[in-house]
């Protein structure tokens, strides 16, 4: 899995809209679109992504230090794995850290912090001090609410696709939906446990 990729397949959008089978090359293509712009959607409401690097990156981020938790945190990318972990202060390697929130990955969420404790063998000695972490960052896997959320979406864009006016439905028959310039509600109710807040800079 890539890093921010399409959270469904094409025939998974196609099944979910019940289309035929024998639907065109065109289409397919069109629903590919609806499905990254989708995903792309979804990675901007909730402030994060969910794919994975194929291979381990060495990123830096600033440390801070937090009185209410008497320890040096850093606040890092969503990481799921310790497999080919590394952490690094000034070219040298870091141990008896650990990754919060503690539960997460066992929940079936990511870790979103690196915290050092007074066991850590090197800690920063400063606020904004670099640490290097090398690690295979992401999501091991798409959770299954985003995947419907995606679905959800991309069928809504796929079908104002075939609304120019941004409405869908007819007044007439009392089933006639505008399609606002948002994220769709029960894609952002189903994505609410999953949202990052943004950090002020």
């Amino acid at each position: 899995m890539a890093w921010a990729p399409d959270y469904v397949t094409v025939e998974q959008l196609a099944a979910f809209k019940s289309m035929d089978a024998d639907s065109d090359a065109n289409d397919e293509e069109l629903l590919g679109r609806a499905i990254t712009a989708a995903s792309r959607a979804i990675d901007d409401h909730t402030n994060r992504q969910f794919g994975k690097v194929d291979d381990a990156e060495e990123r830096t981020y600033l440390a801070e230090y937090r009185p209410d938790k008497g320890r040096w945190v850093v606040t890092i990318d969503d990481l799921q794995t310790i497999a080919d972990l590394a952490v690094d202060i000034d070219g040298t390697a870091v141990t008896g850290h650990r990754f919060a929130p503690l539960n997460a990955v066992p929940r079936g969420r990511a870790w979103t912090r690196l915290e050092f404790s007074r066991t850590s063998s090197v800690v920063p000695t400063y606020p904004d001090y670099e640490v290097a972490v090398t690690a295979l960052w992401g999501w091991s896997a798409v959770p299954a609410a985003v995947e419907e959320a995606c679905l959800l979406q991309a069928s809504r864009l796929d079908v104002r696709r075939g609304s120019p006016f941004g409405v869908a439905g007819s007044p007439d028959q009392g089933n006639e939906l505008r399609l606002l310039a948002k994220l769709d509600p029960d894609v952002a109710v189903t994505l609410r446990p999953y949202v990052r807040p943004r950090r002020v800079a």
